[in-house]
């Protein structure tokens, strides 16, 4: 434990950092005031919201060393499932590419469906940290099933009813090769605008995220300059100079009408908001991107996801939608005991009768120590 003396020290040297810091909260502080004229207040709508989630990569792992699979499932917030899928890190990727269209070359999953939307048969074309040489592949692959997802939602299905369809995370992304991902946002936002006018229905999409880089960057600024405190649900656009102070690379912040200097922006589909779905300051704020080509819209949207987040539970002004998927896409307890037992079998199966108690044995093994000390 430090002593008085250092204590003493440590308050002198932590104040000194703070005071050399001062001039640079300073600046955060005034670039947030400069958003103050763009704080609009939430007028709250109704709509049926539908949200996508995949587990998160916590619950999906199963290991039997040197076994190890990861369970891939998505599923919206009415609880259907949209995609299983059950892969590991020495799994055959070409394998894993076919498995995703029929014999005759047509699309069998949702990631099937936006590959031949995009113009790719190996999954390696589609993205190029699918190539097996680290086994970190496997959660990009839990990624390109979501995206998939959310694209088979908007591409190739029907409405009866206007939806906004939110996802649990940003409209952003940087595991897609070269531009293909602004290309899949195009093939949604034409499927959208085919809605609206064989079906007379609207569809929005947004991307929702629970942390940041620059809300956290920013949160202290935000608070101190009291731009949210008007004692309403409000939103306001997050000004481009705001994203240059956080972020390194452009192409994730600019949007796809940006026609300046550099590369395209190849990273990011939407327009991004600080949002508060609550009345009073202390409420959390939320970071949402809108679809950019939806960006005019954000009043009607933020509306209809001001109304499911006051619903919220059990985190309190935080869509319910994506609550609902986070609970039903979830693996845990029975499930994972299932599955555990299935890679277990597998296992014995593998090895054989006569070295089938080995493998009971570890097993036995490793639920007595684990037991032991939970």
């Amino acid at each position: 434990m430090f002593d008085a003396d250092q204590i003493r020290q440590l308050k002198q040297l932590i104040g000194d950092q703070v005071e050399a810091g001062r001039a640079e909260l300073d600046k955060l502080v005034q670039q947030a005031r400069a958003i103050r004229s763009e704080v609009r207040v939430i007028k709250p709508r109704a709509a049926t919201s539908v949200a996508l989630m995949s587990s998160d990569g916590g619950n999906n792992k199963v290991a039997f060393n040197p076994f190890y699979l990861q369970v891939v499932r998505v599923v919206d917030s009415n609880g259907k499932e949209l995609c299983m899928e059950v892969v590991s890190p020495i799994s055959d990727i070409d394998a894993l590419s076919r498995r995703q269209f029929h014999e005759d070359g047509s699309p069998r999953t949702a990631l099937g469906r936006m590959m031949h939307g995009l113009g790719v048969e190996r999954l390696q074309d589609l993205s190029p940290m699918m190539s097996g040489k680290s086994p970190s592949w496997v959660q990009v692959f839990r990624d390109l099933c979501e995206w998939a997802t959310l694209y088979d939602l908007i591409c190739h299905r029907d409405y009866a009813v206007d939806t906004l369809i939110v996802r649990d995370g940003l409209l952003r992304s940087k595991i897609f090769h070269g531009e293909l991902f602004v290309k899949m946002g195009e093939l949604m936002y034409e499927a959208i605008e085919r809605i609206r006018r064989n079906d007379r229905r609207k569809v929005w999409l947004v991307g929702l995220a629970k942390k940041t880089q620059v809300l956290e960057y920013y949160r202290l600024a935000i608070s101190l300059s009291g731009v949210f405190d008007n004692g309403a649900a409000c939103f306001a656009k997050v000004p481009p100079e705001m994203l240059d102070e956080v972020y390194v690379w452009d192409e994730y912040t600019r949007g796809i009408e940006d026609e300046s200097k550099g590369e395209k922006p190849k990273f990011n589909i939407g327009s991004m908001y600080f949002v508060r779905f609550g009345p009073y300051s202390g409420d959390p704020i939320w970071t949402v991107d809108v679809m950019a080509r939806q960006d005019k819209e954000a009043q009607a949207i933020f509306g209809y996801l001001q109304a499911d987040a006051v619903a919220g539970f059990p985190i309190p002004l935080y869509p319910n939608c994506i609550q609902q998927a986070d609970s039903f896409s979830r693996v845990a307890d029975l499930d994972m005991d299932i599955i555990e037992d299935q890679l277990v079998d597998a296992v014995r199966n593998q090895v054989g009768e006569e070295k089938a108690p080995v493998i009971d044995a570890l097993r036995l093994a490793s639920d007595v120590a684990a037991r032991r000390y939970e």
